[in-house]
């Protein structure tokens, strides 16, 4: 499918999901697309199966190893999206479309628990149902054509960003921007090895980094996924997202508290990549005595340094991590001053980025990514970049980085990490001492030390302006 093409299906589909609006609240209609979507997926790649075994002259519809074998889920009759399309202007399509998802439940066990079964609840009865079926009547999104041209992910994708962007609570926290996302995969490059994410929301950095790896023409063999998600309707859609794309994840049995019910005690990862909610409380009381606080404990006020010590808690002996964190956390002074200053003194802080403002759908504040190794290169060095005047404003309120401007923070990080053909560049980027940040009472705002490239006065970094902010 050619992009145009598929801009205008994406287009079309998400005018007629926009329709819902006011019937029923942003936050559920997500679910409600996102769960016909993944069903049409799973219904278009049995079917094609089906096919290809009548062709070969097996008449194995209910043999379900059949298709298991293939990495496709067994969809029973009454499950499939034709006999749904059939019923579309029935009165109970909201039941039969639960009752669908139930009968996929039991005949794949890795789905057990995780489809939402609510369409045919009270706050239902004002949604056209049967007008979001006959929508795909003619769009493949599950066959091998579709799957090699990523038209379910680029669906999936696309509906999650405009989601965010619409929804009227905080987008930031379940959705993390592409740009991000590609930059930080980008610059850690988890080709093999475990992959880990704590705060998983929809599953987007499983995502990057798988794409990552058939980018570079790996082997998807090679990486493991873990994650967890506190919020069960977002684990339910980390689920489905693996799922879209027969990619097997251990994001645990349910959804849960990393911080209280960490569900991957032991685990050492390869790479660590977040995006947790910024400035939240925690539980602090409770796990207070917790082997993972080294470096001491946040105040329960901010989890934002208990996050980037779970994370180095995750990680093995080599292991590089890549996460967001809010500009505050950059220069924040009392407990969480002491926190940094003690990992900085561990040597474990690689790079700081600082990333420009409007990003995110629904906050305009910048936000930093935070570069973590166990097996630095540069020791007794931090290497500071300031991409915070990158990218393009896309909307009146969204800016977006090109795939230009990742390169040249990957390649920047890269080059500085493999000490080939880096050096220091006014304004952008600079390669600091230990004994330097000591110097500025430890704090990582690149601002500081990149100084201010030589052009007009008022051309002033936007981190200095900011420091102290956050999301």
């Amino acid at each position: 499918m050619e992009e145009q093409e598929l801009k205008k299906l994406e287009d079309k589909l998400w005018a007629s999901a926009d329709k819902m609006r006011g019937a029923v609240s942003v936050s559920d209609y997500k679910f409600i697309v996102l769960g016909l979507i993944f069903l049409k997926y799973i219904s278009d790649s049995f079917e094609e199966r089906y096919m290809e075994l009548v062709k070969e002259g097996y008449g194995l519809e209910e043999e379900k190893d059949s298709y298991t074998e293939k990495n496709i889920f067994y969809v029973p009759k009454k499950a499939r999206w034709g006999y749904l399309v059939k019923h579309s202007k029935d009165n109970n399509i909201g039941e039969l479309i639960d009752n669908a998802l139930i009968l996929i439940e039991k005949n794949n066990k890795s789905l057990k628990n995780v489809l939402l079964k609510n369409y045919n609840s009270p706050m239902m009865r004002n949604v056209n149902l049967g007008e979001l079926i006959d929508l795909f009547i003619n769009i493949k999104v599950g066959t091998k054509d579709a799957l090699e041209k990523d038209i379910l992910g680029r669906i999936y994708e696309y509906f999650l960003g405009q989601f965010a962007k619409n929804e009227l609570q905080k987008g930031g926290e379940f959705y993390t921007p592409s740009c991000l996302v590609k930059t930080m995969v980008e610059c850690i490059e988890p080709y093999e090895g475990r992959v880990y994410d704590p705060a998983c929301g929809s599953g987007g950095m499983f995502i990057q980094s798988v794409k990552f790896v058939q980018e570079h023409q790996g082997r998807l063999a090679n990486i493991s996924i873990y994650g967890q998600e506190k919020n069960p309707t977002t684990w339910r859609l980390a689920k489905m997202n693996l799922a879209i794309r027969s990619l097997n994840g251990d994001l645990g049995q349910y959804a849960a508290d990393t911080f209280t019910e960490d569900l991957h005690k032991g685990l050492k990862a390869d790479f660590v990549l977040a995006n947790p909610p910024f400035n939240m409380e925690w539980d602090v009381d409770i796990v207070s005595k917790d082997q993972r606080w080294v470096y001491g404990l946040a105040p329960k006020s901010n989890a934002n340094y208990a996050w980037l010590q779970h994370m180095i808690s995750k990680l093995s002996k080599k292991g590089k991590m890549a996460c967001i964190l809010a500009n505050g956390s950059l220069s924040a002074g009392g407990q969480e001053g002491k926190i940094r200053k003690e990992i900085l003194e561990d040597d474990l802080i690689d790079c700081i980025i600082s990333m420009p403002p409007n990003l995110f759908y629904t906050v305009t504040v910048p936000c930093s990514i935070w570069i973590i190794n166990k097996n630095k290169k540069q020791k007794g060095y931090t290497l500071f970049i300031n991409a915070s005047n990158m990218g393009m404003m896309v909307t009146r309120k969204l800016r977006d980085l090109s795939k230009e401007d990742i390169l040249k923070i990957a390649d920047t990080y890269r080059n500085y990490q493999n000490d080939t053909n880096y050096e220091n560049v006014l304004g952008y980027c600079k390669k600091s001492s230990l004994e330097e940040i000591r110097a500025n009472n430890y704090a990582l705002t690149p601002g500081r030390y990149v100084g201010v490239e030589e052009k007009a006065d008022e051309d002033v970094p936007y981190e200095e302006k900011i420091d102290g902010q956050s999301l």
